[in-house]
């Protein structure tokens, strides 16, 4: 578990290593050749993936090539929802994410239908050709609002001279240290309290499904309530939810409703912060504060699984030790919470009815 782990792992880590030059990679070449680029990669990983024969291939081809194509897809297609609307932004960036719930549920059907079928190196390769088709799309179709300004240097920590936003980075820090551990190890999880072996391999792709109405729905919700008020409160249910719910889950039952609720909650989060960082940041510094605050996601990124599968210690003389993994991914998320409060209360002070 824990070598496959960071093949996981490094794919996440690549998808944001590009942050910190997303502002001037975007006013160089702007968004058309970062999309070609990042369609190309995506594609190659996939179609390389299927001629590996050894672990450290999957590293190279769905690691880090597969990540490193994820990263110049993502950020073009996140700042652009974020720059053309205002009033309903929360939604339109919820709806532009849910797409990675469809994704989550579809591509894992899709693959497990392929290996049945035409076997797992074939396989591969049919889900490259689907990704280069649906990429290709995006490319023609995604563009930003004003074409992207001249950050000055390759680098730069502009958005870092505003508190609030250094307190929204450091939430992305702490979360994706905590955030993928359901989505990794609720399958096996299930599996532990005596799930059939359908429900397992379905659990992360349906919380991927029902993680769509999470990102729509607390999208349109957070245009009414106030985004920054929504951000807190998404984030610290989805630590409850660990503690309250997935801890002390004995039964499938149970592990069911922690997937739905933290699906809701969990994609809730996802929306939320880059719904909030126009507001945090202004439009003008949109394109450095989204590589950087996304950037975040590195350290959870690199570390995160291989921390929750060392923690629950599967060949450990007990038995898998989930309750470890599970305690840590919920208080983790919890201190998210509670900065998260934070940035509301400094924006709108401590009403709770104050829409920020």
């Amino acid at each position: 578990m824990t070598a496959l782990s960071w093949v996981g792992s490094l794919w996440l880590a690549m998808s944001v290593l590009l942050g910190p030059l997303f502002s001037y990679l975007a006013w160089r070449i702007g968004y058309t050749w970062l999309l070609v680029l990042g369609t190309l990669c995506s594609s190659l990983g996939f179609m390389m993936a299927s001629l590996a024969s050894e672990v450290w291939h999957l590293y190279l081809t769905q690691g880090f090539l597969l990540g490193l194509g994820a990263s110049l897809i993502w950020f073009p297609c996140i700042s652009s929802p974020q720059s053309w609307f205002l009033k309903n932004r929360g939604l339109a960036v919820g709806i532009s994410m849910a797409g990675s719930g469809c994704g989550g549920l579809v591509f894992s059907n899709v693959a497990q239908a392929l290996m049945k079928t035409v076997g797992i190196h074939w396989a591969m390769r049919v889900l490259g050709f689907i990704v280069l088709v649906l990429l290709s799309f995006c490319t023609l179709v995604v563009r930003p609002l004003n074409p992207p300004r001249d950050p000055g240097f390759p680098i730069t920590l502009v958005p870092f001279r505003n508190p609030q936003f250094c307190i929204l980075f450091l939430i992305q820090v702490i979360t994706n240290f905590s955030f993928n551990i359901p989505s990794t190890f609720l399958p096996s999880y299930a599996r532990h309290v005596g799930a059939d072996e359908w429900t397992a391999t379905n659990m992360s792709a349906i919380m991927s499904a029902i993680m769509v109405i999470g990102k729509i729905g607390s999208g349109f919700v957070s245009d009414r309530i106030g985004r920054a008020n929504m951000n807190a409160i998404v984030i610290c249910m989805a630590g409850l939810l660990c503690l309250v719910l997935w801890l002390p889950a004995n039964n499938t039952a149970t592990v069911w409703a922690f997937a739905a609720l933290f699906g809701c909650f969990g994609g809730g989060y996802m929306a939320m912060i880059p719904s909030l960082l126009v507001q945090v940041v202004g439009p003008e510094l949109l394109e450095p504060a989204n590589g950087l605050v996304f950037f975040g996601w590195l350290p959870g990124g690199i570390f995160g699984s291989p921390i929750a599968s060392t923690l629950i210690n599967e060949n450990g003389p007990n038995g898998p030790e989930y309750w470890r993994a599970i305690v840590f991914g919920g208080v983790m998320m919890l201190g998210a919470g509670v900065l998260a409060y934070t940035v509301k209360i400094m924006r709108g002070g401590l009403n709770p009815l104050r829409k920020v």
